[in-house]
């Protein structure tokens, strides 16, 4: 049974610029009341405060988790796009939040949706359709999603975007970074500026749905003819920059194909990991988000639904063949040439005190590749190891090095399809996968 406190509810979302402030303000003032109480009750029982332990109190983390929640879009970018970075190195408190934060779907307000709507169709919109589900079938950090038919008889999903996301942008991102930077929970040497510039700009064409539209159409044209993929058809006619307007997909979330035969579970896995491996050697082009709910299965027909391509990215060829350069000689077992390809990278620095470690972490992957014809994605030993590494480095100080976007989207793509295929429970050929597009 779901939580009540983390259950979708409607929700405005502030579009003032002056009440978002006012918003973190008051969060910050409300946690720096509670760490004063707690203060004052270390002191009286004769012990020294810590402050990481006053600051990152459970009641504090819902307070953060709540409040970025309500107001959406950039309060969510800047920590996933730190922690596709820092990964199993980020403090477990900030990870905490940001769990929270993809838990809490609130969605707007029938009122405020008719509103949005308005702006965008004009007030006599209601006309032109059958049935409109004011509840969203969909909410994420961006905007929401309906189900609705038109009078013609097509039936669409509707992304329609939270009002004010797009001007609050510059000033959200900002606000979220100082208080991120406030909390400690970053080590000292951790640079944001690049984060927190890719944040902007990112959120900058995720909220452009004319761009998103013209990528949906992009990947449908690439995908033609693959039975393993359907992608919505775009509908120009009723999308704007802040409505998108699509065919609608039946579908299930991809998670519910664990309960599938184990040969369905490795057909629907190595099919994304497939589509991964295209969009990087062969596409140069990705969708950068691997959130599980961009991702649905239709048992009648087995095909996988591809949604949201508001995060799409071309990659520039200088990432392309660092990956190529690095996969070859992992698989190949050339050590030299690994080091090269990761200095290449920027994953190591060279001569850092760190790059023998991180060098083992890498060598361990593939070490786990090439050990079996199958990779099974069950067998948590590689995971654990990682997560033990990570950790370890956390606490040795270990601030990853600043390294080009394209890298970090790549390691978030492919993670994102790692956690997909041992959620199904997967065993796939990845050695042979790999070696047909950098061998």
């Amino acid at each position: 049974m779901p939580d009540p406190k983390s259950s979708p509810s409607p929700l405005a979302v502030p579009t003032s610029r002056l009440v978002r402030v006012a918003g973190l303000s008051s969060m910050t003032a409300g946690i720096a009341g509670n760490m004063a109480a707690r203060a004052l009750r270390e002191i009286g029982r004769g012990a020294r405060p810590d402050v990481r332990g006053l600051l990152m109190t459970p009641g504090n983390v819902t307070r953060v988790a709540d409040q970025l929640a309500r107001m959406r879009g950039a309060a969510m970018k800047v920590g996933q796009l730190i922690s596709m970075d820092a990964g199993e190195v980020l403090p477990s408190e900030l990870a905490d939040i940001m769990a929270r934060l993809r838990d809490q779907a609130h969605f707007m307000p029938p009122k405020q949706l008719r509103d949005v709507l308005n702006r965008a169709w004009g007030p006599d919109w209601r006309k032109s359709f059958q049935t409109f589900d004011v509840r969203p079938i969909a909410a994420a950090s961006i905007g929401q999603v309906h189900r609705a038919t038109l009078k013609d008889g097509r039936d669409v999903a509707i992304k329609v975007q939270y009002p004010g996301i797009a001007r609050s942008i510059d000033s959200d991102v900002a606000n979220v970074a100082t208080l991120v930077r406030m909390s400690g929970l970053l080590p000292k040497s951790f640079d944001m500026v690049p984060y927190i510039q890719e944040a902007r700009s990112q959120l900058h064409e995720e909220t452009d749905y004319e761009r998103e539209g013209q990528y949906l159409r992009c990947f449908a044209d690439l995908l033609q003819g693959d039975e393993a993929f359907e992608i919505p058809e775009f509908y120009l006619d009723w999308s704007t920059p802040e409505v998108l307007t699509m065919s609608f997909l039946e579908g299930r979330p991809i998670e519910t194909v664990i309960d599938a035969p184990s040969e369905e579970r490795n057909r629907v896995s190595e099919a994304l990991v497939k589509l991964t491996l295209r969009e990087v050697f062969e596409f140069g082009i990705i969708q950068s988000d691997p959130n599980f709910a961009n991702y649905r299965y239709n048992p009648s027909n087995g095909k996988i639904s591809l949604l949201d391509f508001g995060a799409t990215r071309a990659l520039q060829s200088s990432a392309i063949d660092g990956y190529v350069h690095l996969l070859r000689a992992g698989l190949l077992e050339n050590d030299a040439a690994l080091r090269n390809a990761a200095v290449q990278l920027k994953l190591v620095e060279g001569d850092g005190p760190f790059d023998d470690r991180i060098l083992g972490m890498i060598r361990s992957v593939f070490a786990a590749i090439l050990s079996a014809n199958e990779f099974d994605f069950t067998d948590r030993k590689l995971s654990n190891h990682l997560n033990k590494e990570g950790m370890a480095l956390a606490a040795a100080g270990y601030a990853p090095p600043q390294m080009s976007m394209d890298i970090l989207y790549l390691q978030r793509k492919i993670g994102g399809m790692f956690l997909l295929a041992t959620q199904l429970s997967a065993s796939l050929p990845l050695k042979t996968l790999l070696e047909k597009h950098v061998i």
